[in-house]
């Protein structure tokens, strides 16, 4: 048996340390009001300071937009909106640099295709990890992470290896909501995620 597989497979997901209040968050994303849809949308709560601001000046091009350094980010009016997940999104900024926070809804009966994210994983040199709050779930919807199921439940807060090869399926009736943090991985978020394993 190949135990440092075993590890490197069981390593691809970790739970941290944190419950947060998925009725709260629902609640304020309900609020929101979406848009219209065909099976996915996005509800952008961070995003480049340019975007947000429209008299902010573009940034100029950059070699390699991976670390999110290549601009500013801002809160959203959406973002202002919600109290309680700007909380959620403030206690990450004490930890480290916050970039991309959006709200991702998947319809009743649909499904992300699998893909990978070559720049989401801790084992890449200059990047942004990505931490997973599923706010609105059921038992129908399967978050597959290398053709293995992650048991994700409403209020708690994963990190994933999206680097690898992962895929949603949602068989059900009802929505499925997350919230998703996109943030810089230094040494004090590098500590949190490895005393979760």
């Amino acid at each position: 048996m190949d135990t440092t597989l075993d590890a490197q497979v069981m390593n691809d997901r970790i739970k941290l340390p944190f419950i947060f209040d998925a009725n709260q968050m629902l609640k304020e994303y309900l609020e929101l009001k979406l848009n219209d849809f065909e099976y996915y949308n996005v509800i952008q709560l961070r995003a480049p300071a340019h975007i947000v601001d429209p008299s902010l000046p573009s940034p100029p091009p950059a070699t390699d937009y991976a670390d999110g350094s290549w601009t500013d980010w801002l809160d959203t009016d959406e973002m202002h909106a919600s109290l309680y997940i700007k909380s959620i999104i403030n206690s990450f900024k004490e930890i480290t640099t916050v970039t991309l926070v959006r709200l991702l809804r998947l319809a009743p009966h649909s499904e992300v295709k699998e893909h990978t994210d070559p720049t989401l994983g801790l084992e890449v040199e200059k990047s942004v990890i990505r931490l997973t709050i599923p706010i609105l779930q059921s038992k129908d919807v399967v978050f597959y992470l290398n053709d293995k199921s992650v048991d994700m439940q409403p209020g708690e807060c994963w990190y994933l290896k999206l680097t690898d090869a992962h895929r949603v399926v949602n068989s059900g009736t009802t929505e499925r909501v997350n919230l998703t943090i996109d943030m810089v991985p230094n040494e004090n978020l590098r500590m949190l995620i490895n005393e979760s394993l």
